[in-house]
C-alpha cells in the first residue's frame, strides 16, 4: 500500500470510530458529564455509576482502530530497544482536538519529561488487532468486563504519571477523554506500520520512526531539522536505525499463525491482512488462524504476565496490581499502572496461554 493510500485509509478509520455518546439534557449538560468522568466511582451513587458505565462503553475499539500511546523520551528509547506496547492508551480519534505538546503532556504515562528548549511529547501509533486486546480501566464491577480497582488505591509514591480515576476516563480539567489499558496490562505484538511520532509546541506532527516487522526494525523517517526534538532523550543515536533482537520464544508475547497445519510467527496488518512473517515476499502466506501467545506466571500467589527472561531470572508484571500484591512482590512502577519485578525462574510457575483471534 502506498503512503498516500495508507493516509487515506487512516482518515477513514478515524471517521469509522464510534464516538462517545452521553444523554445530555438541560438538566444533565456536558459539564455535568465531565464532572462525572472526573469523580472516582466510590463517590457516585449507584445510578450515577451505572450511567457512567453506559456512557463510557459507547466508545468502542474495532479491528483496525487507530490507537495512540503518549510517551516521554525514556519510553521512546525503551521502544526502540525492544520494549512492546502495554498499559494505558487511547483511540487516536479521541485526541484529534489535542495537537500541541502542552495539550498532550498530561496524557503521558511516565514522570514529567525534563524541561527542554522546545516542549515535545512523543507517541507510538498503531492499529488495533482486535477489541479483545483492550479493556476499560474501571475500578468498579461492570457486567462482562474486567475491572482494575487496585490502580485507584495506589498511593502517590507508588505510581508514575497522573492518578487513575477508575471511571475509564483520563484526568483532565477540560476534556472528556476515554482511556484504555491493554488486557491484563500485558504486552501486545507490534503490528505492521506502527510508527513513533513527535508533537511539537507549535502543533506540528513529525513521524520519527516506522516499524518494519519483517526486519524487526525501526527505520528513520525524520530529517536533520528535527534532531533538536531528541534533547534529553536517553540512549538514542540520531543516525541509527534500531533492530530488535529476536525474541525468546519461551517467554514473553508473540503473534503466531497457522498455515497448512504448521505454526509460524505471524504479522498483523489490521484490519484485513494477517500473514506468515517472512522476509521473502513469496513466503508471506495468509494465515488460516491467528493467536497471541502470552506467558503467565504465578509468584508468591500473584498472577502475572512474563515480560522477558534474563538467564535464570524472569521479568514479571502483575495482571491486576494493587497495594497488597505490589508489596508482596516488591514490584516497582515502570509507567502509569504498570508494575514489574525480577523473580528467580526456579520459583515461578509459568504457563503459556494462546489468545485466539477470529479472522
Amino acid at each position: 500500500m502506498s503512503r498516500q493510500a495508507d493516509a487515506l485509509f487512516a482518515e477513514d478509520q478515524l471517521a469509522d470510530d464510534d464516538p462517545l455518546m452521553a444523554p445530555v439534557t438541560p438538566a444533565l449538560d456536558w459539564s455535568w458529564v465531565h464532572g462525572l468522568s472526573q469523580t472516582p466511582p466510590d463517590r457516585h451513587r449507584p445510578a450515577e455509576a451505572a450511567l457512567l458505565a453506559r456512557i463510557r462503553r459507547t466508545a468502542t475499539i474495532k479491528r483496525g482502530t487507530r490507537m495512540t500511546k503518549l510517551l516521554t523520551g525514556r519510553q521512546l528509547s525503551a521502544l526502540l530497544h525492544g520494549r512492546l506496547i502495554s498499559g494505558f492508551c487511547h483511540r487516536a480519534s479521541d485526541l484529534t482536538h489535542l495537537r500541541t505538546a502542552d495539550e498532550l503532556a498530561l496524557l503521558t504515562t511516565d514522570v514529567a519529561p525534563a524541561a527542554t528548549a522546545e516542549p515535545v511529547v512523543f507517541a507510538v501509533r498503531w492499529r488495533a488487532l482486535d477489541p479483545s486486546d483492550y479493556a476499560i480501566p474501571f475500578s468498579f464491577p461492570v457486567s462482562g468486563l474486567p475491572s482494575y480497582p487496585g490502580l485507584l488505591d495506589m498511593r502517590p509514591h507508588e505510581r508514575l504519571g497522573p492518578p487513575v480515576l477508575g471511571t475509564g476516563f483520563a484526568p483532565s480539567s477540560q476534556h472528556v477523554i476515554p482511556e484504555y489499558v491493554t488486557t491484563e496490562l500485558a504486552d501486545l505484538p507490534m503490528t505492521a506500520n506502527t510508527s513513533i511520532a513527535a508533537y511539537t509546541a507549535g502543533g506540528t506532527d513529525v513521524t520519527l520512526y516506522q516499524y518494519l516487522p519483517e526486519q524487526r526494525a525501526w527505520i528513520l523517517m525524520f530529517g536533520p531539522q528535527w534532531r533538536h526534538l531528541f534533547a534529553g532523550v536517553p540512549d538514542v543515536a540520531l543516525d541509527q536505525e534500531y533492530v530488535a533482537v529476536s525474541p525468546d520464544r519461551t517467554v514473553g508475547t508473540t503473534l503466531v499463525g497457522s498455515y497448512q497445519g504448521e505454526v509460524y510467527e505471524a504479522i498483523a496488518d489490521p484490519p484485513h491482512e494477517y500473514r506468515v512473517l517472512a522476509r521473502v515476499r513469496a513466503a508471506r502466506y495468509p494465515v488460516e488462524a491467528l493467536a497471541r501467545q502470552v506467558w503467565y506466571a504465578t509468584w508468591r500467589g500473584v498472577n502475572c504476565s512474563v515480560v522477558r527472561a534474563d538467564g535464570d531470572w524472569l521479568r514479571l508484571r502483575p495482571c491486576r496490581p494493587d497495594d497488597a500484591n505490589v508489596s508482596v512482590l516488591g514490584a516497582s512502577c515502570v509507567e502509569r499502572g504498570v508494575y514489574e519485578v525480577w523473580a528467580p525462574a526456579s520459583e515461578v510457575d509459568a504457563q503459556q496461554a494462546d489468545h485466539e483471534y477470529v479472522l
